[in-house]
């Protein structure tokens, strides 16, 4: 499998578990905190699967594994909180965008 699809489910496990984690409220509901820290280590299982294949640099995995991160917990905020970030953010995500693709393609 081709390690920026494996990044890529480490992002969307990431994103999960930071619904989670804030769904449980400060941990204040175990259930949801637990499952936010289980999402957590299978997506840094997946991000050192990503690397280990000898395919992809420590750097570029990580940056696009933030960068997704990044942007699908502020997706998921607004859609499932409706938390809302200042157009100066997004025009942060926009840039932290061009930069991951630019160094994916370096």
């Amino acid at each position: 499998m081709h390690p920026l699809i494996i990044v890529l489910g480490a992002a969307l496990l990431d994103i999960g578990a930071n619904m989670a984690i804030n769904r449980s409220i400060g941990f204040r509901d175990k259930g949801w905190g637990v499952l936010g820290i289980l999402l957590v280590l299978c997506a840094f299982t997946l991000l050192s699967e990503a690397v280990s294949t000898g395919k992809i640099d420590l750097a570029v995995a990580y940056a696009t594994w933030g960068a997704i991160g990044i942007l699908g917990t502020a997706l998921g905020g607004l859609l499932l909180f409706g938390e809302r970030l200042r157009p100066v953010g997004w025009l942060g995500m926009v840039v932290m965008a061009v930069a991951v693709a630019l160094l994916t393609t370096a």
